[in-house]
């Protein structure tokens, strides 16, 4: 790239402060050497159509879209990846060169990866995920079980009609559980997914029997602060194969990294350390 412009990127939200993506995209740049800048941005949505639009023609390849903004930026693409399209929400922008702006979204693949990455025995076909709530992140979940090819989803949340709207959205492999039956729901899972803030630090504890966890269960849960959340030392315990939330964070950033700056970045202890902060 040495004749070309310093690529540019960024992540666009509102507050943006709480993201960990500068961290995790200056480090990368940095360790590996390469040239290029990514940039926190803090913009109102009464602004935002016009900044992205305006951002390729400053040197901008790309950005990733935070919250309140995965579902609002949808409209201002050119064109929407099916996966993106199929979760309702972008949380990656990419500035083609022929001007059009591309919206996908690259958090199931984040979660797959990191799935892997934590159990790499773990296998789709190993039986029925157990996935906690229905929020913005469990489409995300649920989309890319599903497309694994993940043979039942049971999905149960403390308000029932947000699971069943979801289900409506992703089919008959999914299958509602009210959520004082999650217990039972667990027993005899192969992957149990929690996607709540339920255990986070400052929100309520995660109260759901974990009785029903074998040995050999993979247990994830997506809450990073704290990043061995109770969920995940009584996962331990019983002898489960437990991961936490980081993996997913790093993880869906490579392909928009890879992408904006021409080079697949590592997974590493400093990579994660970085994020951490």
């Amino acid at each position: 790239m040495s004749d070309q412009r310093i690529p540019l990127a960024g992540v666009i939200g509102s507050p943006v402060a709480p993201s960990r993506a500068p961290r995790l995209f200056g480090h990368w740049l940095k360790s590996m050497g390469l040239r290029g800048a990514y940039v926190p941005m803090d913009i109102a949505q009464a602004d935002l159509a016009q900044v992205i639009r305006t951002l390729p023609k400053m040197g901008f390849v790309g950005v990733n879209i935070a919250a309140p903004y995965k579902e609002t930026v949808m409209s201002v693409a050119d064109l929407i990846t099916d996966r993106a399209t199929l979760i309702g929400a972008a949380n990656t922008l990419i500035f083609r060169k022929d001007g059009k702006i591309h919206a996908d979204n690259t958090e199931g693949y984040g979660f797959i990866e990191s799935l892997r990455n934590g159990a790499p025995g773990w296998s789709a076909r190993d039986g029925t995920a157990v996935v906690l709530g229905a929020g913005a992140a469990a489409r995300s979940v649920v989309a890319s079980l599903s497309d694994a090819g993940v043979p039942e989803i049971l999905l149960t949340n403390r308000t029932r009609v947000r699971a069943e709207k979801l289900k409506e959205d992703f089919g008959q492999r999914v299958r509602v559980v009210d959520w004082v039956q999650a217990g039972n729901a667990i027993d005899g899972a192969a992957l149990v997914v929690n996607t709540t803030p339920l255990g986070m630090t400052g929100k309520p504890e995660l109260r759901v029997p974990l009785d029903g966890l074998r040995p050999g269960t993979v247990v994830t849960d997506l809450v990073i602060n704290p990043l061995r959340t109770p969920l995940l030392l009584e996962a331990e315990r019983m002898g489960c194969i437990a991961i936490d939330g980081l993996g997913m964070i790093i993880c869906q950033a490579i392909p928009a990294f890879e992408r904006w700056f021409g080079e697949r970045p590592m997974i590493d202890g400093p990579t994660r350390l970085a994020v951490l902060g």
